[in-house]
């Protein structure tokens, strides 16, 4: 997974941007098919920046949030944990899918089982 930080209007330290990358990388725990994150943090108002994370997944899936908050840290902060919860409704709305694809599966099944014994049971007679 590659995480990448881009700066609009000023430059952020080495440090700081460890740890938004540390933050961000974090996602990975709720969502394992994660392609790749990238952070856009827009100092244009130093009282105020602004942190957008964008999150690309498998088959074509992307996850955008926007935050901005009085420092950077609460800025990223409030972004990831938006993408938190975009992530799992995503995995609780793909389990869900799957789930009732196999009740149908096993409801076809056990229909086909009771025709076929039906059938059998015509032919005994």
């Amino acid at each position: 997974m590659q995480v990448s930080i881009s700066v609009r209007h000023g430059q952020l330290a080495e440090s700081t941007q460890e740890k938004l990358k540390s933050k961000a990388e974090k996602l990975s725990r709720y969502f394992d098919r994660l392609m790749s994150i990238e952070l856009v943090v827009d100092m244009q108002d130093e009282n105020e920046p602004a942190v957008e994370v964008m999150v690309s997944a498998e088959h074509k899936h992307d996850f955008v949030a926007h935050n901005k908050s009085e420092s950077l840290i609460s800025a990223t902060d409030g972004a990831v944990q938006k993408i938190e919860q975009q992530l799992r409704k995503y995995k609780e709305k793909v389990q869900q899918k799957h789930r009732h694809s196999q009740q149908r599966v096993s409801r076809q099944m056990g229909d086909e089982v009771a025709s076929e014994s039906e059938s059998h049971e015509d032919a005994d007679d």
